[in-house]
């Protein structure tokens, strides 16, 4: 498998819900250099990349309408391609609200792709939960609900212009350490050794949003150190990380629930670095789940 490759190629897997965007994406990574493939058909992608020019980049659109397309491929897929010393990997989930999906199918008149003979509501929550997992993994989430054409080539440029492009990107993260490591992260950060809101009944339901839960967590004896050499280990990294080439990189911020403490410090160190002038997005993958009223595992 891709045995003639000795430099590392940079690989985007593009995906996500019918509508959100996905192709407009790709076009985007077309025109910043990739070498774009849409409707790949997983099995192909390995073979692909035997004998590819390692010093192109390639934005590969894989979705639900592809005739080998599952969930549990998806993710070996992302997996065995992660573990490859010579694939820079990304995965790219383009999302939207089911409201806009369906507005956005409603005014081309278009069927939906996964239940042409049903409603586009139908359709639109078949692939959603079919893809709900790929979501949880996606290391770069875009959400463009309210996001006009030109609003998202600005954001795919943000996060994947070639290096010397741009700025190097940051991704801040929390998330639960009940439900294991995110894939695709470059740092780990663990708070479970700061004071947990979860005990004090007024706290327990908000989120490390809620400036009664920050203030809470902040007011940790441990809290302070930590918080001030996060950053500056981040601010000091940074431009080595730009320096050695890479355009984006992954932080995350690690709890039991991923609902308090690791989405408090995620906003402190997003706040921080946004106040440095570094690009930063910011992502609380817990509170994600919920939103999606996500059933537990």
């Amino acid at each position: 498998m891709a045995k003639h490759m000795t430099a590392q190629t940079r690989i985007v897997l593009v995906t996500g819900p019918s509508g959100a965007g996905r192709s407009t994406a790709i076009h985007v990574l077309e025109d910043l250099g990739y070498e774009a493939i849409d409707n790949l058909p997983m099995g192909m992608l390995l073979r692909l990349m035997e004998g590819a020019d390692p010093s192109r980049p390639m934005a590969l659109g894989i979705d639900a309408r592809n005739r080998d397309f599952s969930t549990i491929g998806f993710i070996e897929l992302v997996a065995k391609l992660g573990r490859m010393s010579q694939v820079d990997l990304s995965t790219l989930y383009l999302d939207c609200s089911d409201e806009v999906l369906l507005r956005r199918f409603s005014e081309t008149r278009r069927r939906h792709p996964v239940a042409t003979d049903a409603s586009p509501e139908t359709g639109i929550r078949q692939e959603k939960e079919l893809l709900d997992p790929i979501r949880e993994i996606a290391d770069t989430l875009i959400d463009t609900s309210v996001l006009n054409v030109h609003q998202l080539r600005s954001e795919v440029e943000r996060w994947f212009a070639p290096a010397g492009g741009r700025h190097l990107a940051v991704s801040i993260e929390s998330f639960s350490y009940k439900r294991g490591l995110p894939l695709g992260l470059d740092m780990v950060f663990d708070c479970r050794f700061l004071a947990n809101p979860y005990w004090r009944p007024e706290l327990r339901e908000a989120d490390g949003r809620n400036p009664d839960v920050a203030s809470y967590v902040q007011a940790d004896t441990n809290y302070a150190a930590f918080f001030e050499r996060v950053v500056e280990l981040l601010l000091s990294l940074l431009p080595a990380f730009k320096a050695e080439g890479k355009t984006h990189l992954s932080v995350a911020f690690g709890c039991t629930g991923g609902q308090h403490r690791s989405v408090a410090m995620a906003e402190a160190v997003a706040k921080a670095l946004a106040e440095q002038g570094q690009p930063v997005a910011i992502r609380h993958r817990e509170m994600e789940r919920r939103s999606l009223n996500v059933r537990p595992d």
